[in-house]
C-alpha cells in the first residue's frame, strides 16, 4: 500500500470580497424573485445572502490551486464528477464582507478504477478571523485509482450521513420552475465550467445540451427548506448536505420533498418533475431550533 501524504495539500488563504451586487446576484442565481426584497434589494431593511452563498469562495481561486497532482499521480480534472456537498455555516453571513478562506485534501479513498476525494475548506471573517463557514466538497475522480487503500479519516457525522427519507408522504413539498438562463446567470457567481454554458463541450461531456451547475440546486432545495420549516429566516441554517444524483437542465422543475424529523433536522430529496428523476439524495438541512422562531419574512 502506498501511503498517500495529505498534510502539505494546504493552499490559502485566498480574499474574497463580496458587496450588495454579489449577494443580489448569487440569490438570483438560486431563483429569488423581484418581490422577495430581502434578497434582491440592498435597500431593505433586513437585506441578506441565502446562507448557501457560503459554498462561493471556494471557487474564487481556491480549489483550483489544491496541488491534487501530487496527491493522486493519475488525475486528470476533465474526469472529475462532484458527488456531494456538506456546508455547516458557523454564524450567518453578513450582507457585505471579505472572507479569507483554506482549503486541503481531507481524504482519498482508492475504489479501483476510479477515486473519491474529499476536499475541506474554511472560510473566515477578514476582519475578525471568526469561522463563518466549512464546506466539505466530494468529488469522483474517473480513472484515477489504483493507489491502494488508504487509512480511515473521522468526519462528522453530518457530513456522511445517508438520510434515507422515512417510508410516509413528505411533511412538505414545495415546486420551483427553473429558469432556461439560469446557469448562465449563476456561473457569474464564481463557476465557470463551459459545461454549464457552451453546448459544444455539453455534447462532449455527453449532454444535449448545457447543465444546471449541482450546486445551484443545492441552493434551490436549502431555500425551499428555510421556506417550509424555519419561516424563511436564513440565520436558521445549521448545515446541509447532499448528494448530487442526476443533473438538471435550465428550464426543468425542482420538486423538493421535505421530512422533518425531530426538532432540528429536515431530510429531503429534490426531483427533476419533466423526467421524474432525483437530483439531490442522502439529503438533510439541520435547523438553528433557536432561529426558526423568527418572523417570515419571504
Amino acid at each position: 500500500m502506498v501511503h498517500l501524504d495529505l498534510s502539505k495539500t494546504e493552499v490559502g488563504p485566498f480574499s474574497w470580497q463580496y458587496t450588495e451586487k454579489e449577494t443580489i446576484l448569487y440569490n438570483l442565481g438560486v431563483g429569488c424573485r423581484w418581490n422577495e426584497q430581502r434578497y434582491v434589494f440592498e435597500g431593505h431593511s433586513d437585506f441578506a445572502p441565502l446562507p448557501t452563498l457560503a459554498v462561493i469562495p471556494p471557487y474564487h481561486d481556491v480549489l483550483a490551486s489544491v496541488p491534487l497532482q501530487d496527491v493522486l499521480p493519475k488525475y486528470n480534472p476533465a474526469m472529475l464528477l462532484h458527488g456531494e456537498q456538506y456546508l455547516e455555516v458557523k454564524v450567518p453571513l453578513k450582507a457585505t464582507g471579505r472572507l479569507l478562506t483554506t482549503a486541503r485534501v481531507l481524504e482519498v479513498q482508492d475504489k479501483g478504477k476510479a477515486a473519491v476525494v474529499v476536499l475541506h475548506t474554511t472560510s473566515r471573517c477578514a476582519d475578525s478571523g471568526e469561522v463563518v463557514a466549512e464546506n466539505e466538497i466530494t468529488s469522483f475522480m474517473r480513472g484515477a485509482g489504483g493507489f491502494g487503500k488508504q487509512p480511515p479519516v473521522q468526519r462528522r457525522s453530518a457530513a456522511v450521513a445517508r438520510n434515507e427519507p422515512p417510508s410516509r408522504q413528505p411533511d412538505a413539498v414545495i415546486e420551483e420552475k427553473t429558469s432556461e438562463d439560469q446557469a448562465a446567470l449563476y456561473r457569474l457567481c464564481g463557476d465557470a465550467n463551459p459545461l454549464h454554458i457552451d453546448p459544444e463541450f455539453a455534447e462532449m461531456a455527453g449532454f444535449d445540451k448545457p447543465i444546471l451547475h449541482g450546486l445551484c440546486t443545492f441552493g434551490v432545495a436549502t431555500k425551499h427548506i428555510l421556506k417550509a420549516f424555519a419561516h424563511g429566516e436564513p440565520s436558521a441554517l445549521k448545515s446541509v448536505k447532499a448528494r448530487f444524483a442526476k443533473h438538471v437542465f435550465p428550464g426543468e422543475t425542482l420538486r423538493t420533498e421535505m421530512w422533518q424529523e425531530g426538532a432540528s433536522k429536515v431530510i429531503f430529496q429534490t426531483r427533476i418533475v419533466e423526467r421524474d428523476m432525483l437530483a439531490l439524495t442522502f439529503a438533510a438541512v439541520e435547523l438553528r431550533p433557536e432561529a426558526t422562531q423568527a418572523t417570515s419574512r419571504m
